[in-house]
């Protein structure tokens, strides 16, 4: 049985991550035409809007929380190679499992310790304390589980990546 194909689970993960990562670009999209238009409001005309501003701090949060999957999909983190370039295979491997490990922990430590935040933050209906600003400020604060739980997800993904990589190393020196 080959193992060069992967799983419906982790092609399924891929996809939905992938899926994500799209929406996000959509997202940079209206934050910098938002911002452009806010900065010609405010310096030709004068105007201003509190409700705008804070829509762009609010699209700022969802870009990061919901695009670092897809950057740790695609590679885009940042990671010193100095000692790494040179590790053997098998290290290599250990490295990057233990690593995907750590980072799914932190991920679900993250979600763990958010959901109360969420939660209270919807409990007394939050909203902005600036007269004009966005009401239900739950809402981008329930981007922080979200957004770690898509990192979680990816965690697994790359796990099941990694093991599968190893096994199919191993069916090439046994051929």
């Amino acid at each position: 049985m080959s193992h060069k194909n992967p799983s419906p689970l982790e092609a399924g993960i891929h996809r939905f991550i992938d899926q994500m990562g799209k929406a996000t670009v959509w997202i940079g999209l209206v934050m910098i035409a938002l911002v452009a238009v806010n900065v010609l409001l405010r310096y030709a005309f004068s105007f201003g809007s509190v409700w705008a501003q804070e829509l762009e701090w609010h699209l700022l949060a969802a870009l990061i929380l919901l695009g670092m999957s897809y950057a740790l999909q695609r590679g885009d983190n940042v990671r010193v190679d100095l000692f790494y370039a040179n590790f053997s295979a098998r290290k290599k491997f250990i490295v990057d499992v233990v690593s995907v490990l750590l980072m799914l922990v932190i991920a679900l430590y993250f979600i763990k310790l958010s959901l109360a935040y969420v939660g209270q933050s919807y409990s007394i209906l939050e909203a902005s304390p600036d007269p004009g600003g966005i009401p239900y400020r739950w809402m981008v604060k329930a981007l922080i589980p979200l957004g770690f739980g898509l990192v979680a997800l990816q965690s697994v993904g790359e796990l099941l990546r990694l093991f599968r990589q190893r096994a199919n190393a191993g069916e090439g020196r046994h051929v």
